[in-house]
């Protein structure tokens, strides 16, 4: 067994600033254990809990971390391999060889971590938690802590939560590496689909090559691609459509290394080798607003500033189209952009492709005195908050064309002061185009993360020819 690792002190660090941080009772960092997918041996590939690599690293199953912060005392709990494991998976190194890799002293029987939890509460103690995301750990906790599944979100710790977060944002230099080898290996995937789509495939087999890629760098896929010639459907996992001259593939895919750290990012390409009139014009759209974007990034700026401005941008072009009238500023302030870009701009990325999103939007991507919107289109942004130095986020403007959001809106006049209907009308049946970068905050500005992915419109007809 190879274990992928940072420097041992690099985990010591990260768990010694938590403990002080939160300063009290026991804080309880699950693993994960193996999902059955329809019998218990035949489990889904094993993924471990981010927040748990993040303080152990050990990419192992049914492991769990308890850290003592007024002792100073951390605590691996585990299983040691019998022979029955050894015979099926091969030698595995010992609870305490695993623990000695990343700086843990003591390790203890899985078994004992109920106990050790009952007595820390019967003698008052607190007992810090995450959010358990996993139907295995949320039973597991409720039987340890006396709890229905449903009260669990009542004992889970804010504070633990913060301050996990205020660690996990902020990438160091590691951590950047393996997301520059994360999105590169994303390019990699994208330039397979680029380079091998033909009209009359099925997009099942131009989604083969874009996970061949990923899988060939000795990772796998951060989250499941989108690869559609329905680009207007937002999270599209069918891949049963015949691509067609005239088509568009929007291409959503992104690389996990062997450490877990992801890539995100999105190319729209003609199934043909050039975009027709109508394509070229709206996918120069796009980009228009995701360069725009990418120039505002700098620390203090609020991401939410950056997607109003993008979606400023978006309405702007989709004005010289004629399909939006009117003053963008006052357009984009009436929602008119929500027609057509109903999603947010971006969000942060690192461990997981939505980084930390089981923690709560409103604690990673919000703060205190901002507050998450409510209202279509707004809601869906999941970073709103002031950019800070070591901030890894994505850049993902898109206009989608859905006949149905459409219709609901024309039979309400919604908007039509803003909107020509008419013009719209003949765009019913175009789709939808999205583009994507990866940005790490520096000291005075962003740096896009991996190597360079064609985007401009010669480019990427260049790679069709």
């Amino acid at each position: 067994m190879h274990l992928h690792l940072f420097d041992e002190l690099v985990y010591t660090k990260r768990r010694q600033k938590l403990s002080a941080n939160v300063g009290d009772g026991l804080i309880l960092l699950m693993g994960n254990e193996d999902s059955s997918m329809n019998y218990a041996d035949n489990t889904y590939p094993f993924r471990q809990d981010s927040t748990f690599l993040y303080y152990a690293g050990i990419d192992i199953a049914g492991l769990a971390l308890v850290l003592d912060p007024a002792s100073g005392e951390e605590t691996l709990f585990g299983r040691e391999a019998g022979i029955d494991d050894i015979i099926w998976t091969g030698p595995l190194p010992s609870l305490q060889d695993l623990a000695d890799k990343v700086g843990i002293a003591k390790t203890r029987p899985y078994a004992q971590l109920g106990e050790v939890l009952k007595k820390a509460k019967d003698t008052g103690r607190r007992i810090h938690i995450l959010p358990p995301y996993r139907p295995e750990n949320k039973i597991k906790l409720a039987e340890w802590l006396q709890l229905s599944i449903g009260g669990l979100q009542e004992v889970v710790s804010l504070k633990l939560i913060k301050a996990v977060i205020a660690q996990r944002e902020c990438k160091d230099a590691n951590e950047i590496a393996e997301m520059e080898a994360a999105v590169s290996v994303s390019v990699d995937m994208h330039l397979a689909a680029m380079q091998y789509t033909r009209p009359g495939m099925k997009e099942y087999e131009i989604a083969a090559k874009v996970e061949e890629a990923a899988l060939a760098a000795g990772g796998r896929l951060s989250y499941p691609t989108i690869l559609t010639i329905n680009g207007q459907v937002l999270h599209n996992h069918f891949h049963g459509n015949q691509v067609a001259e005239g088509h568009m593939v929007l291409c959503d895919a992104g690389a996990e290394t062997a450490m877990h750290y992801a890539g995100d990012l999105t190319r729209t390409f003609p199934v043909g080798k050039q975009f027709t009139t109508r394509q070229r014009e709206m996918y120069q759209v796009v980009l228009d607003a995701l360069d725009h974007a990418a120039g505002l990034l700098k620390p203090g700026i609020q991401y939410k500033e950056v997607h109003t401005q993008a979606s400023v941008k978006l309405v702007e072009g989709l004005k010289t189209l004629g399909l939006v009238k009117g003053d963008p500023a006052e357009a984009v302030a009436a929602g008119v952009h929500t027609l057509f870009f109903q999603c947010g701009l971006g969000h942060m990325i690192g461990l997981d492709v939505h980084d930390m999103e089981d923690l709560g939007e409103q604690y990673v991507g919000y703060s205190d005195t901002l507050k998450k919107s409510t209202e279509f289109g707004w809601k869906s942004l999941r970073l709103g908050r002031e950019l800070q130095p070591g901030f890894v986020l994505t850049v993902e403007p898109g206009i989608y064309i859905i006949p149905e959001l459409i219709d609901r809106w024309v039979a309400e006049n919604k908007l039509s002061n803003f909107v020509d209907y008419n013009t719209l009308a003949g765009y019913r049946d175009f789709g939808g185009i999205r583009i994507e970068d990866n940005f790490v905050i520096t000291e005075t500005g962003s740096r896009k993360l991996g190597k360079a992915l064609p985007k401009t419109i010669a480019d990427v007809e260049a790679l069709r020819q």
